[in-house]
Order: C-alpha cells, then sequence, then structure tokens
C-alpha cells in the first residue's frame, strides 16, 4: 500500500494545494498580501463578533491549532493592523480579538475568493457526495481530536 492509498498523506496534499491555491490568490495578494490562513481568521472573526467575545483559545478550538501557531499568527496580524488585542473589564489577563476597518474592509474581498475556491473544490460533486464527504471528514476528526 503506496502513501497515496493513506487518508492522512491524501488530506495533507490536499490541504497543501488549497493553501497554495488561496495564496496565489490575486484577490487575497491585493488585499495587503495577507495570507489564506488570515482571511480564514477575518472571516470566522467576523462571523463570531456579533455573537460575542472571541478570543485566541476559541481560534484554537475552530482551527485545530496550538497556542505557539495561534499566537504567532495573531501577532502578525496585530503587526499588519488588521486586529487589535482589547482587554476585557471582568478579566485583566484576557484580550479579546477585534477586527480593524482595514480587515473588514479586506473581509468582502476575502470572502468572495474563499466561495470562489469551494466552487472550485466541489465542482462536478453532487450534493450527496459532499455531504457525504463532510460527514467522513467529521468522523476522521472526532477520531484525531
Amino acid at each position: 500500500m503506496g502513501p497515496k492509498n493513506f487518508i492522512g498523506f491524501e488530506i495533507r496534499t490536499l490541504s497543501n494545494l488549497i493553501k497554495r491555491r488561496g495564496e496565489s490568490s490575486k484577490v487575497i495578494g491585493e488585499a495587503d498580501k495577507i495570507t489564506g490562513m488570515h482571511g480564514w481568521v477575518i472571516g470566522y472573526l467576523y462571523d463570531n463578533l456579533r455573537k460575542g467575545d472571541v478570543f485566541q483559545r476559541d481560534l484554537e478550538a475552530e482551527f485545530s491549532i496550538r497556542r505557539p501557531t495561534a499566537t504567532g499568527i495573531l501577532q502578525l496580524m496585530e503587526k499588519n493592523g488588521l486586529i487589535e488585542r482589547v482587554p476585557v473589564d471582568y478579566d485583566a489577563r484576557l484580550k479579546k480579538l477585534v477586527l480593524t476597518p482595514k480587515a473588514i474592509a479586506i473581509h468582502e474581498k476575502v470572502d468572495m475568493e474563499i466561495n470562489l475556491i469551494e466552487e472550485e473544490m466541489t465542482k462536478g460533486l453532487t450534493k450527496e457526495e459532499i455531504n457525504s464527504f463532510l460527514s467522513i471528514l467529521r468522523k476522521i476528526k472526532k477520531n484525531m481530536e
């Protein structure tokens, strides 16, 4: 059984292709050279800030990344003027993540590009195939948590 018959190998290869596609995007490149991951984080923050405060630990859980990885991503985003870390009144140790106006403006462009990539990935697939694929991926993800 060669490596191409391993689920992990195929997922890793697909992840690399998706990342490369997002990072080579003209839209994302024009949006102040943010990375694909920054686009995902901006989207997550944009969708969730209206529901309540979002903290670094929320990103770690959502994207299944470790604290040092999240810290590096957020530090670069802060340096590039995409987010601010704002202290909360009820706990001096906690800082909520807030998008800057610059990031909000970028969000619309990035969101359109993500939708194009999603359409490209699912071209030729039926809704049933997509739902089956997502169900299997969620089971694998749960097995790995």
